[in-house]
């Protein structure tokens, strides 16, 4: 890592200040429900959610397809506003577009047109930066992400893991406080997604990220969480919110022999499958 790319990673977080903000509420669901009119009939995707997400937590989101997980993503970018109840974000209420959030889905949406420095000084040209601090702030996010050397590469040129690290440091270019991730690596190969799985955890460690995290992989919630929201079905509210009191270095690949691990999967799957209809 450049002393550049070292001095990014410190001045987020790994300090005293950073530590004590962790015990902060960063976004707060306060009575939140959101309808949607589907084919002119209404469909109420979530109701009476009451949730916060802690400055510098990874916060994983598991529950039934439709349950309204992604709804939350949405309404804390500001994509759309809560049908009732409100959601904030450090304590204003969330308004049309929350520039401190990224978003970052199951497609990489890299334009094909651009190769990799491309790609992701688009966030940074939108913000008018010079090409001269583009420049320098992309080659440190190619080092942060290990694509150093690929800086001329096409996405059709990246293998499925390239293409999703290209993806990331897009996300981090203009250095968003949290990040909103739908379901990132779920098109990935198992030991693809575990490689994926270490390093955002590694990586948003180091620069003291806060994260709301979409998985359907109960394995993944845990692995990477600090704490996990459980969804019912459809309309969605939060049937329980479970801590994981695994370490913060914790060795992910070594988990699956880990018995707390085992123990938090356990518990988690014994809250979800009744309401994915599995014990009706």
């Amino acid at each position: 890592m450049t002393a550049r790319a070292s001095s990014i990673a410190q001045s987020d977080g790994g300090n005293p200040a950073a530590a004590a903000a962790s015990t902060q509420d960063i976004i707060r669901f306060e009575g939140v429900g959101k309808q949607f009119v589907v084919d002119g009939k209404p469909l109420q995707a979530v109701e009476h959610i009451d949730l916060s997400v802690r400055s510098g937590e990874i916060l994983t989101l598991v529950g039934p397809s439709g349950c309204g997980k992604s709804t939350l993503l949405n309404m804390s970018a500001g994509l759309f506003p809560a049908s009732t109840g409100k959601v904030f974000y450090r304590d204003r209420e969330v308004q049309p577009y929350n520039p401190m959030t990224g978003y970052m889905t199951q497609s990489d949406h890299l334009l094909p047109w651009r190769d990799v420095l491309g790609n992701i000084s688009v966030p940074l040209e939108i913000k008018g930066f010079k090409r001269k601090e583009i420049n320098e702030r992309v080659h440190d996010l190619l080092e942060m992400v290990g694509l150093s050397g690929f800086e001329k590469s096409y996405p059709n040129q990246l293998s499925g893991g390239m293409r999703k690290r290209c993806a990331l440091a897009r996300l981090l270019a203009y250095d968003p406080e949290t990040l909103l991730m739908d379901e990132p690596f779920a098109a990935l190969d198992a030991m693809l997604r575990l490689r994926m799985q270490i390093e955002i955890r590694e990586l948003v460690r180091r620069l003291g990220k806060t994260v709301v995290f979409v998985t359907h992989d109960l394995d993944e919630a845990v692995a990477i969480g600090d704490r996990c929201a459980v969804f019912t079905r459809r309309p969605g509210t939060i049937e329980r919110v479970v801590d994981i009191p695994l370490t913060p270095d914790r060795d992910i690949l070594k988990l699956r022999h880990d018995p707390a691990y085992m123990e938090i999967t356990a518990s988690l799957w014994e809250v979800l499958a009744p309401n994915v209809g599995l014990e009706d």
